[in-house]
């Protein structure tokens, strides 16, 4: 499979560093980011056809993981 777009680290660049300590010391956040990645990859399975799905269950998972982004920026510039 190609490289997945909107990965946390490529997302959140300057951030990088502070969400590898968190996702192993903090278990809220470590929950968060597990949810976030297996979102990404439902969004991109069907974008690349892998696992296609209706528009709009695709749009409400793109939903989904931008609200968990938005929280996971607040998580992070809060902690920051």
């Amino acid at each position: 499979m190609s490289h997945t777009p909107h990965e946390l680290h490529d997302e959140f660049p300057d951030f990088a560093e502070r969400i590898s300590t968190l996702k192993q010391s903090d278990a809220h956040f470590a929950r968060l980011a597990e949810r976030y990645h297996d979102l990404n990859r439902q969004v991109h399975s069907a974008e690349t056809n892998v696992a296609p799905m209706e528009e709009l269950a695709e749009m409400q998972l793109r939903k989904e993981r931008a609200a968990l982004k938005d929280e996971i920026y607040a998580y992070l510039k809060a902690e920051a």
